[in-house]
């Protein structure tokens, strides 16, 4: 029955990474149309990063509540009537209004999703799962691409993957009979799954409860740590490689795109390496990659070298996320995970949303040579959390 339900989970993760690079894509036509700066493309994503947070902070409650099932469904639906809002406006706080069901959509079915594939699937699975979020993140711009080449309107770009959303919101609907039965399957077959009594009957923990538990505040670093390395790598690798490393612009622009095709193709392989490593050994291998990739950035020799360095970081990002998440439940119990991976998903936004934009003043009041040590010390803390979060809850974390 499981088997049954994971490429349907596979899929919702495609539909999740669809929109998520549509923004970028379209806002050099889009800000034309509304007049206004190219900087405010970053008012909307504020908006969606804090909708996201939000959410992923109520996931707890709402699981407990309503079950996977239907927090995907109803999460996925709600994205899908955003993206079709943002496809009729036609100003500026049109779209900022519509970014509000966005964020609060995206936010609820990653966390209640990545907590089910940790509870229910092997490490494999997670890895193969977030490798499909990088599929649809790369389906997303193509797909408007294409719209924009034949000449049709960023509009159209939108409202084809809300159509795509709402077909996936009905296959999802006629799913929820599936992932019911699997809870009930689960139950009964795996000792440390809790039966939906038990479930039905927990209180959702607090936030002041959750940062109690130990380990919880280094796994939430953690997280904030990989987003800070991920994102300020994406957004700031093509304009280091042009001003400190004298590479071509437009070569510059590929290996920064190369970048996630790194990750991408890392987690399609990740998912086959999980069969000879567990999940703390995945996380470490990762962190090596990147520190090499990092030390390759940062050494003045051959550009050549900078351009391997950015494909290792990717690469090396690759079994992070889904590893840590993966681990979760054998870290802190099954009955914790949702609460937990839910703060996870929140602090993974919050480093998304503010350590770029960190950089890119260090960038513009320092020197943006500045940018391996930034990304050095970062992964030199997310590994010292990571250290201390295995002491603490010393999990053998053979999942």
């Amino acid at each position: 029955m499981l088997s049954f339900l994971l490429p349907i989970i596979y899929v919702a993760f495609i539909s999740l990474g669809l929109p998520d690079a549509l923004l970028g894509a379209a806002w050099p036509i889009m800000r034309n149309e509304f007049n206004v700066p190219i900087s405010y493309a970053g008012i909307v994503s504020m908006i969606i990063a804090l909708g996201t947070v939000f959410s992923s902070l109520k996931s707890d409650a709402l699981n407990i509540k309503f079950g996977t099932g239907k927090i995907t469904a109803t999460s996925v639906g709600i994205t899908a009537i955003a993206l079709f809002g943002f496809s009729v406006s036609t100003q500026f706080w049109q779209i900022c209004l519509w970014a509000i069901p966005y964020g609060l959509g995206a936010g609820s079915v990653d966390a209640a999703l990545n907590n089910y594939v940790a509870l229910h699937y092997k490490s494999r699975h997670m890895s193969w799962l977030h490798c499909f979020w990088g599929v649809g993140a790369t389906l997303g711009p193509y797909i408007m691409g294409a719209v924009l080449t034949r000449g049709g309107i960023w509009n159209s770009g939108y409202r084809i993957i809300s159509i795509m959303q709402i077909v996936l919101t009905a296959i999802l609907i006629l799913s929820l009979p599936l992932w019911k039965k699997n809870e009930e399957i689960s139950s009964e077959g795996n000792s440390s799954t809790k039966s939906s009594e038990a479930k039905s009957e927990r209180k959702p923990l607090s936030l002041k409860e959750i940062f109690r538990i130990p380990g919880a505040k280094e796994i939430f670093i953690c997280f904030f740590c990989y987003s800070a390395v991920e994102q300020t790598s994406g957004l700031w690798a093509a304009s280091f490689l042009t001003i400190c490393r004298n590479v071509q612009p437009e070569t510059a622009a590929t290996f920064a795109s190369l970048f996630y095709f790194g990750i991408m193709v890392g987690r399609a392989a990740s998912g086959f390496i999980t069969f000879k490593l567990n999940d703390t050994q995945m996380i470490r291998l990762g962190l090596a990659i990147i520190l090499l990739g990092v030390i390759c950035v940062a050494l003045p020799f051959e550009k050549i070298f900078s351009l391997a360095g950015l494909v290792l970081i990717g690469l090396g990002c690759a079994p992070i996320y889904p590893s840590i998440i993966h681990s979760t439940p054998a870290h802190f119990g099954a009955e914790k995970s949702q609460a937990i991976i839910g703060v996870q998903m929140a602090s993974a936004y919050i480093g998304t949303s503010f350590m770029p934009p960190l950089f890119g003043l260090i960038a513009n009041h320092i020197s943006i040579a500045l940018f391996p040590a930034f990304l050095g010390l970062a992964l030199i803390l997310m590994a010292t959390m990571h250290h201390i979060l295995e002491i603490k809850t010393k999990s053998t974390n053979t999942l």
